[in-house]
């Protein structure tokens, strides 16, 4: 038997790196986010961010906090 020419040894190898991507990635064209994807979900974890800090930081929730914490420290000691 011959050995197989290059062509086909290279055109072997592309078919088994596109495989191998599209087993890794689900998809040949998406490779990740978009940048605007990234300012959406940029401005998403913004907007939960700032609204986990006016909820800790409420009054209510920070009397919580302190009594939980007077309650560990009681029991402990």
């Amino acid at each position: 038997m011959a050995a197989p020419s290059m062509s086909r040894l290279r055109r072997a190898l592309v078919g088994w790196e596109r495989a191998r991507r599209l087993l890794i990635t689900g998809s040949d064209r998406e490779r990740g986010m978009s940048t605007a994807e990234y300012a959406v979900g940029t401005i998403a974890a913004c907007a939960f961010a700032a609204l986990l800090f006016k909820v800790v930081t409420s009054s209510e929730v920070q009397e919580m906090i302190t009594a939980l914490i007077n309650r560990a420290l009681n029991v402990a000691g």
